[in-house]
């Protein structure tokens, strides 16, 4: 087909995956899966191809820039005895359990371990669009490990494409293919985040700072594919890096911007790469020999079961190393985590991609045994983790009754006050300095207690709330009935509203002493000032670690667009 065809044909799948996942209950990414495997019965559109360079050098760059993007540092930083486990010893154990099985069942050694890299390291993709209803902290966790696996992965399948086509391996060469994978995959994405940063830092228009921002990504990519290291981990330490500076170097303008355009073209890549994988699998399952299918179908299953056992496994034997044993935790809490955490790894475009980019041949010219074991496999897994796990996350999340994350709201709340708290502060020295007025100033004063106020209302009706929640809880677990949870009280109550508009209330002002336009111009420039005081101490409580980085990316995008609606739409000649 055509690529005009091609990419009408995944617009309308991806817009009609959309429509069809809210009505039948089911994560838009499986709907897509779904579609792809079914457009893949029409024989002209079986032979669209996935090849695994758009999903290295197209897809993936954009996709992990975006999770990388918007992941917690502070949880990454926290969460770090847990993560470097998880994404190396774990992608190891899992690729040599996969490898051993498929070698057990008649597939050769070589391509046995090419297989279980591929199928070893979960996706951070597929993780983002289907773990949203993990606790946020969960989440975090699993991000950040599938953010780092796929560099472990790429190695162990250098080493086995290595064996497989008659290269020589020793100690010394595989130690020197992690260590320039790791170490250079670091340093391609810390130098391409500081270029980025000096170039942001003279730029001031919104095209040219997103411009740039869409750049970093595949320039740290393409770094570390010229020095032969992880393009992976570049682009996740970009991502990160650029994530952290940002806010200081970009405009409210440019922020916005991103924030609208990214979700969409993110939205829009992961949906076709969902549809494609379908199309691959039905690709894949055709050009298999029928004698064939049965075995091979025996191989997928066991080894899909395999990465779940190994998975569980390894949490409970490196629980006491990575995480500690949180306070107030048993061991069935930890048991249901642990399940949590398994049936959560799916598997995605990256494993597609590895398998397909496994060489034809070997270096003698031979047909290169295996391959299209591999290939088939790796597509098998791929389905039953998105089509099994999926719906079935859910469920389990339910099941596991995780703890909630109180502490994201309360952060929110403590953030929000304490940035209004510290704008009050210095309102008296930012007036003088700005040269405002009297009457203006306490028009701001007045406004600013007015926002701690519903703050702080919202803060006492959430606990009672909770509160009220947990008694009647509680009692129904006593009396053993379904009794009701009384409703949560409106935020803005009656009681609070007279308050605010006996605040509001101001006496008359003599126009013919001050001008309108001279009030709203000093107004203007005075809560421009709070704002930027108010970012100020926002990225200080990042800085601290008091406030998660996600909840500053909140708390920022809410001044972005008070400051965008006091400066007015950004002009373009």
């Amino acid at each position: 087909m055509a690529g005009l065809e091609v990419t009408v044909m995944l617009g309308l799948a991806i817009v009609v995956g959309t429509v069809l996942a809210p009505r039948l209950r089911m994560a838009t990414p499986l709907v897509l899966l779904v579609i792809g495997l079914l457009l893949g019965f029409v024989p002209a559109l079986r032979e669209v191809q996935l090849p695994p360079e758009t999903v290295l050098l197209l897809f993936l760059p954009v996709l992990l820039f975006r999770e990388s993007w918007t992941t917690s540092l502070r949880s990454v930083r926290r969460s770090l005895r847990y993560i470097v486990p998880m994404s190396t010893l774990l992608v190891v154990a899992s690729a040599f359990a996969v490898a051993g099985i498929a070698a057990a069942m008649g597939l050769p050694w070589p391509a046995a371990l090419i297989l279980g890299a591929a199928v070893a390291p979960p996706d951070a993709t597929a993780v983002g669009a289907l773990g949203r209803l993990l606790p946020t902290r969960t989440l975090m966790k699993l991000k950040a490990e599938s953010l780092t696996n796929d560099g472990t992965a790429l190695v162990i399948y250098a080493i086995a494409v290595s064996i497989a086509v008659g290269g020589q391996v020793t100690p010394l060469t595989v130690t020197a293919t992690v260590l320039l994978s790791y170490l250079g995959g670091a340093a391609a994405g810390i130098v391409t985040a500081a270029l980025a940063a000096a170039a942001l830092r003279r730029m001031h228009a919104s095209l040219t700072i997103n411009l740039t921002m869409l750049l970093v990504p595949f320039a740290a990519f393409l770094l570390a594919e010229l020095i032969s290291a992880s393009g992976v981990l570049a682009v996740v330490f970009a991502g990160l890096i650029v994530a952290w500076f940002a806010p200081r170097i970009t405009t409210a303008a440019s922020r916005r911007q991103a924030d609208a355009a990214w979700p969409l073209g993110v939205y829009a890549l992961n949906g076709a790469l969902f549809v494609l994988i379908g199309l691959e699998v039905q690709f894949v399952l055709h050009d298999i020999s029928p004698s064939e299918i049965g075995w091979l179908l025996l191989v997928t299953v066991a080894a899909w079961v395999a990465l779940l056992v190994v998975r569980y496994l390894f949490q409970m034997l490196f629980s006491p190393f990575t995480s500690g044993r949180p306070s107030g935790s048993t061991a069935g809490s930890r048991h249901r985590a642990r399940v949590v955490s398994t049936i959560a790894g799916f598997r995605g475009a990256v494993s597609l991609a590895i398998a397909l980019s496994v060489p034809l041949s070997t270096e003698a010219g031979a047909p290169l045994a295996g391959r299209d074991a591999v290939v088939f496999v790796t597509a098998g897994v791929i389905v039953l983790s998105l089509l099994v796990q999926g719906p079935l996350l859910p469920a389990v999340v339910r099941w596991a009754r995780l703890p909630g994350d109180g502490a994201e709201q309360d952060e929110l709340e403590i953030a929000q006050r304490a940035i209004s708290t510290a704008a009050l502060a210095a309102l008296d020295e930012i007036a003088e300095a700005e040269h405002i007025h009297d009457d203006v100033r306490d028009r701001a004063r007045r406004e600013g207690y007015e926002q701690l106020e519903l703050a702080n209302a919202k803060a006492l009706a959430r606990q009672r709330a909770a509160e009220d929640a947990a008694i009647a809880a509680l009692e129904s677990m006593l009396e053993d009935d379904s009794a009701d949870v009384a409703p949560t009280p409106p935020l803005g109550g009656s009681s609070s509203s007279g308050s605010l508009e006996m605040l509001t209330a101001q006496g008359p002002v003599d126009l013919a002493q001050r001008s309108p336009l001279t009030r709203h111009e000093e107004a203007t420039r005075l809560k421009l000032a709070l704002i930027q005081r108010k970012r100020e101490v926002l990225l200080k409580l990042r800085r601290d670690g008091t406030v998660d980085d996600l909840i500053v990316r909140r708390l920022q995008a809410s001044l972005d667009v008070d400051e965008i609606r006091l400066r007015g739409p950004e002009r373009f000649d």
